[in-house]
């Protein structure tokens, strides 16, 4: 039984604004110089076995040594084991010599190039012979910078980024390089927001199946390193056509018992932007911001004991959007979306590594969350002017939403006799549940009435993952198998009350089902001046979306492909500090389910957002072309590329027939295409000051397009040809001093940019952090202000069949915080 509709809550009271934003210190301030975002050395592994090449018997504890070539130094020597084999381990990027001796048989003297792909390489079988020949030069990979050496992706240290230490995951990603947040605050790659956001390369509930999701409040205090990868391989699903976002949780390995402790607390909305339209309540201001976490370990013999907790409080001024719309025949109706959220997101990480034998590892771990939302909205409706006499309409509302998500994995890991040949077998399920409920209040002039709707929907997802990995004398092979089943049933039910926008008949139920197998296969190939990199990806898509027979516009419908995605790189190495590299692959984007939902969302009465069942995937060819030069302080990348899209997917807002009620529903708007470059440079300056730079440049093209929006009733809309060029530039700076104090300025400006009905006005802010080390290395004291001179403001223009609406919303995005913590 559905319980009465609540009224909308009182909110915080409001204060005067301070003076408006300061545009012109913000842009002194970007003219600081930049600082440097740190990636992972990643070590690296060789191996082989010695026989007797007569005999074909194995040749036990023989000294086997590696030098370096330049100088002949003597990198470490060991013994061969009872098969004949042995390894080298931790090794950076150079050429060596690989040396074994022994009387009788002629010395072993082999060249070894140590490349910049493959962590572990397999020299194979070397004979020990009079006559054996020297063998061929070998790949190995030694390190990775900020560009990773394959150049298809990019690795940033969280903890590096002291300017966002306290704040989401979302604040994390928006700050680096290459990355920007669109409309909806979605993250966006090279100007797409088709991008998939794992957690230990994995897909969650928790961030989202191919979309994103929970990134505005999952703690960044819970990430260990950021990746970015623009040109992801066959061993990553095809879904997600602009890019992978990998988040690594926080995780230590050390003996015993050790771990670390946090706390940060801060505040934002400091002040009002703009005072609100008449008769709503207040805006939230000074709003406290509470992050503690706790990081603990314990490594004993064979068993190694994990856990990461975070929780995060943060009441925010979630959208505060100042409208105006108006009709071709005449009519204006100026607007105010205004959202007081409360948000309190709690998640836990923990498990149990145990070396069941020498060759065999076993993983599980169980990732859990509480997000709780509390939002208080007023949505003023005003004929011409912003009076009490004119207002049409006040729609208040209080959403009380609960989020839970638990996300169980299973990892089985064999390692074969050969250093980086192994076996993984990996079991992974996923629950989130979406309990919401709204209650409206719909004050009219001459009437008040009360409205209410509950929604609730459990996701279910299982995964069973295969994936084989064998290095080769020069790179190694991977393949594997992936098979998903996931289902979404939502249950939604609506209280319409007196003169309600409300419209029942589009409530009931929905079943969403989709199941995945999918087989890839990977090959990748270095030698001394060429590299080679070749995937394919078979997958089978089957999706079902039944529907509420009773929906009184939408039918049960679904879709399937077979299909084939193929990625290929091909670098050369013009010496050992510049390369050039192309990429090629085919990638898809398939519709969320919140894409194709049928119910409406009514947090704005008067623009009701909807899915669309008939909605379709879209397919995208990418081709990119990228050269780096490294140099002993300092690095550069430039990179083109050029994205094709066929059945892109955006919302498209029409106007409903003898009303002025807008309906913005999700549609495959035909062809469109993303051309641009991208530069990224980091040098040190001096032992104190790293400066890095990002900026990109790129065309988004809309072909002409014409589609029906069914809901309620079908309209007709047709869009001309659209195109406009657009950017952003990052520029960071870290400073160090004597005293060990760390500086760290980020300074971004991003271009306006193109939608499918209309623009996204430029937005610029700076960002500042500093931290110190004390209580000699195990304690550190942070402060840090994001957007610090309160500048970020996003301003939309959307033209539809007989309207336009443009807007600018004044969300919080200034937040300042202090913070401590400790290891132990």
């Amino acid at each position: 039984m559905q319980r009465r509709a609540r009224p909308a809550r009182a909110t915080p009271s409001a204060e005067t604004t301070l003076p408006s934003r300061l545009a012109s210190l913000l842009l002194l301030a970007l003219l600081l110089p930049p600082h440097r975002l740190l990636g992972q050395a990643v070590a690296v592994t060789i191996s082989g076995r010695v026989q007797d090449a007569q005999s074909k018997a194995a040749i036990p504890f023989l000294v086997v040594q590696l030098r370096t070539e330049r100088d002949s130094a003597l990198v470490g020597g060991r013994l061969t084991d009872a098969t004949g084999a042995f390894s080298f381990s931790g090794l950076t990027k150079g050429t060596y010599l690989l040396e074994a001796r022994r009387i009788g048989f002629r010395p072993l003297r082999q060249r070894v190039l140590v490349g910049e792909l493959s962590p572990f390489l397999d020299l194979g079988v070397l004979a020990l012979d009079p006559v054996t020949q020297a063998l061929g030069a070998v790949a190995v990979l030694a390190r990775a910078d900020e560009v990773a050496s394959a150049m298809d992706r990019k690795s940033y240290s969280v903890a590096d980024n002291v300017s966002q230490v306290g704040g989401s995951a979302l604040q994390a990603m928006a700050a680096l390089p290459g990355v920007t947040l669109g409309q909806d605050g979605r993250v966006q790659l090279r100007g797409s927001d088709k991008v998939a956001v794992l957690i230990d390369g994995k897909q969650t509930a928790l961030t989202g199946y191919g979309s994103q999701a929970g990134l505005e409040n999952l703690p960044a205090s819970a990430i260990e390193r950021i990746e970015i990868i623009s040109n992801p391989g066959a061993r990553y699903d095809a879904n997600a056509s602009a890019g992978v976002i990998n988040l690594v949780l926080r995780k230590q390995d050390q003996e015993g018992v050790n771990g670390k402790v946090g706390l940060v607390g801060g505040a934002g909305a400091l002040w009002v932007r703009r005072e609100n339209l008449p008769t709503i309540r207040p805006q939230f201001q000074r709003t406290p911001k509470v992050n503690p976490s706790l990081a603990l370990n314990r490594r004993k013999g064979a068993n190694n004991a994990f856990l990461q907790a975070d929780w995060l409080y943060a009441p925010t001024l979630n959208r505060n959007e100042f409208a105006t719309r108006t009709y071709d025949d005449g009519s204006v109706v100026l607007q105010q979306v205004k959202r007081n959220r409360r948000t309190d997101y709690a998640t836990l990480n923990v498990g149990v590594d145990h070396a069941i034998d020498g060759r065999n590892t076993l993983t599980v771990s169980g990732l859990f969350n509480r997000e709780k939302i509390l939002d208080w909205g007023d949505n003023p409706y005003f004929n011409g002017t912003a009076t009490p006499a004119s207002r049409d309409r006040l729609w208040q509302f209080l959403e009380d939403e609960v989020k839970y998500t638990a996300f169980g994995t299973a990892v089985l890991t064999h390692a074969f006799l050969q250093p980086g040949h192994k076996l993984l077998v990996t079991g992974n399920y996923s629950f989130h549940r979406e309990d919401e409920r709204y209650d409206f209040t719909n004050t009219l002039p001459t009437l008040t009435g009360t409205d209410a709707f509950k929604l609730l929907s459990d996701e279910h997802v299982v995964d069973l993952n295969l994936d084989y990995t064998r290095p080769l004398r020069q790179g190694r092979v991977e393949a594997g198998f992936k098979g998903r089943r996931r289902s979404i049933p939502v249950n939604m039910r609506f209280r319409p009350g007196v003169a309600s926008v409300i419209d029942p008949g589009a409530g009931g139920w929905a079943d969403y089902r989709e199941t995945i197998p999918a087989l890839y296969a990977n090959y990748v190939y270095e030698g001394p001046s060429l590299e080679l990199e070749g995937g394919l990806r078979f997958e089978s898509v089957h999706v079902d979306y039944e529907v509420n027979p009773d929906h009184n516009t939408y039918r049960s419908d679904g879709y399937r492909y077979d299909r084939l995605f193929p990625n290929v790189r091909a670098a050369w190495k013009l010496d050992d500090s510049n390369k050039l590299s192309l990429f090629f692959s085919q990638r898809v984007d398939r519709p969320n389910e919140v894409d194709i939902r049928i119910f409406p969302k009514y947090d704005e009465p008067e623009l009701i957002k909807v899915g669309n069942p008939a909605l379709r995937p879209q397919f995208t060819t990418s081709v990119d072309a990228g050269y780096k030069a490294s140099w002993r302080q300092g690095s550069l990348y430039l990179a083109v590329f050029h994205r094709l899209v066929d059945g892109t997917i955006t919302r498209i807002a029409t106007q409903a027939p003898g009303s002025r009620l807008l309906y913005n529903v999700f549609q495959n708007a035909g062809r469109s295409r993303n051309t641009g470059s991208e530069v990224v440079w980091q040098q040190g300056i001096s032992d104190q000051v790293r400066v890095s730079a990002n900026a990109s440049v790129y065309e988004n093209r809309f072909d002409a397009f014409s589609v029906v929006n069914r809901y309620p009733v079908p309209v007709n809309y047709a869009a001309p040809n659209e195109r406009l060029i657009s950017g952003n530039v990052k520029l960071n700076a870290n400073i160090t001093s004597q005293r060990g104090w760390e500086t760290r300025l980020s300074g971004m400006w991003l271009a306006p940019d193109l939608l499918p009905q209309g623009r996204i006005g430029d937005r610029y802010a700076l960002d500042v952090g500093v931290r110190r080390s004390v209580q000699r290395g195990k304690g550190e004291i942070i402060f840090n202000a994001t957007d610090l001179f309160n500048t970020m403001q996003v301003r939309r223009t959307i033209r539809g069949t007989g309207f336009r609406l443009t807007s600018v919303d004044y969300l919080e995005t200034q937040v300042i915080r202090v913070g401590y913590s400790r290891k132990f």
